[in-house]
């Protein structure tokens, strides 16, 4: 029986210990809040998200707490042209095999807080704030805030973007201020007038800012999300501006845009932050997840949706004994790095899309009303359409998998050192649950808000291979904001 600490409660953190008690190993979940919560508003999930909480156990409950939509609709913010729609009907989800959906962050979460508080091998300890972490033989000591600390089989560090355990595994210091401010207020869908209601994620684009917006909390709100270029000096997260302020940064858009601004109230704002990717996540048997490992803008709604994949993979490469944990830590570095290091640089790629002036903003609109459904869901098939998160890999583990030269027996995998063979074991059916072929007669299937579709053939996993990376080390210290918080905001 194996013990591995996840420092973090969010999203990412919660997922992971989902991911990983379905393997049989103890998991003890190390919040730094006095409770656990998740701030935030309105959420997107494309199918690879809705995939991956598949394999959680999650989908069907999710499905009945969301939105689904109808399209992504782009529209020029200055003019009120309407450029393109990505169609999300039964087309898009018969070639992704799912549905793309919005839900609200808080209702998302307590899904997965449920499912952790009713599994017995997951221990929620609220109030335990990581701060580092030391290596024993054999073992990882995870270190808090309050001078005491447990020992563990692995760590992983899916403590946000100012994680303490990335400070000390990777230490590239603060986040980068991209010079850009989000502002987010929730509005009564009620309050909205009924021509501007549209069961889509509809973006207004201008000159050096954008507006999105799209029901959530089962269309009952409607929630709005606008962004500037305005250079802020410091970073802060949270913080609660007068409506004139919004008003006054988007007063270059079209009524239709305004209108809807103008319904918001208690506005609160974030500067967005991101970090340059890395190469390397492992330290050994400790990890990092979600935006601990790759924190990005988001400009690609996909931040929760990278953080559900890591769990998924991660869950996956741990079914093992413990020797083997850092070799397959090593292995979850390599074989997601790349993909995530491509969505980071969509979302910063994405600005200069949504925030086009002149006659780059006209290029753009001829270009983008001329795209078809299809052509349109070929661009995003990469990323909308995969089910298999552990891609090609693009930095190699130094540690060479131990499966590669163990035994099975009817008894188990054996201890590698002991029975040196090239045969590769099967998988253990033993604790299949989440991720597991075992686990539904729904794995081969798709979720959608209407009910399971017809099976379609799995594409075959990718079997990655090795190189090395090399690895800084870095100060424990956690960064934060000028406003006190440490967390980005928390939709898209």
């Amino acid at each position: 029986m194996s013990t591995i600490a996840v420092a973090g409660g969010g999203i990412g953190g919660l997922a992971s210990a989902l991911a990983l008690a379905a393997r049989g190993h103890d998991i003890v979940v190390c919040e730094r809040n006095a409770q656990f919560t998740e701030l935030g508003a309105g959420i997107q999930l494309a199918p690879n998200g809705m995939h991956a909480l598949d394999r959680l156990g999650l989908a069907e409950a999710v499905g009945r707490i969301a939105v689904p939509v109808g399209e992504l609709r782009f529209m020029d913010g200055v003019t009120g042209e309407h450029v393109v729609a990505m169609p999300l009907d039964r087309h898009y989800r018969d070639r992704f095999r799912n549905a793309y959906v919005v839900v609200h962050r808080g209702e998302l979460y307590r899904l997965l807080l449920d499912a952790c508080r009713s599994h017995a091998r997951i221990d929620l300890r609220a109030a335990h704030a990581v701060v580092g972490y030391a290596h024993e033989p054999d073992t990882v000591r995870v270190l808090l805030a309050d001078g005491a600390s447990l020992g563990a089989d692995a760590l992983v560090g899916a403590d946000g973007l100012h994680s303490a355990v990335r400070a000390q595994l990777v230490g590239d210091g603060a986040p980068r201020n991209s010079g850009i401010t989000v502002y987010r207020s929730i509005v009564p869908m009620e309050r909205v007038p009924t021509h501007l209601r549209h069961m889509s994620v509809t973006w207004w684009a201008g000159p050096g800012r954008h507006f999105v917006h799209y029901p959530i909390a089962g269309g009952r709100f409607l929630n709005l999300a606008p962004s500037a270029e305005n250079a802020p000096a410091e970073t802060f997260s949270g913080v609660s501006v007068p409506a004139s302020e919004v008003l006054g940064e988007f007063g270059a858009l079209c009524e239709s845009a305004r209108r809807l601004l103008e319904l918001g109230a208690d506005w609160k704002a974030w500067v967005l932050v991101d970090r340059e990717p890395v190469d390397g996540w492992t330290d050994g048997r400790v990890a990092l997840l979600g935006d601990a490992a790759h924190p990005m803008l988001h400009y690609a709604a996909q931040g929760a949706c990278m953080a559900l994949e890591d769990a998924v993979v991660l869950g996956e490469l741990l079914d093992c004994p413990a020797g083997w944990f850092a070799a397959r830590l090593g292995r979850y570095n390599a074989v997601r790095r790349e993909r995530t290091a491509r969505v980071h640089r969509l979302a910063r790629d994405s600005i200069a899309l949504w925030h086009a002036a002149d006659a780059a903003a006209e290029a753009r609109n001829k270009a983008l009303s001329a795209m078809s459904p299809g052509e349109l869901y070929d661009f995003v098939a990469w990323l909308h359409g995969t089910r298999e998160f552990a891609g090609s890999p693009s930095v190699t583990p130094a540690i060479p998998d131990p499966e590669e030269s163990s035994a099975y027996t009817l008894g188990g995998r054996l201890d590698p050192t002991e029975t040196p063979t090239s045969r590769t074991p099967p998988r253990s059916s033993e604790n299949a649950a989440v991720g597991s072929p075992a686990s539904s007669a729904r794995s081969a299937g798709t979720y959608t808000l209407g009910g399971w579709l017809a099976p379609a053939e799995d594409p075959q996993p990718v079997t990655p291979a090795r190189s090395h990376r090399s690895r800084a080390a870095g100060s424990p210290a956690s960064p934060r904001s000028a406003a006190g918080t440490t967390e980005s905001p928390k939709s898209s």
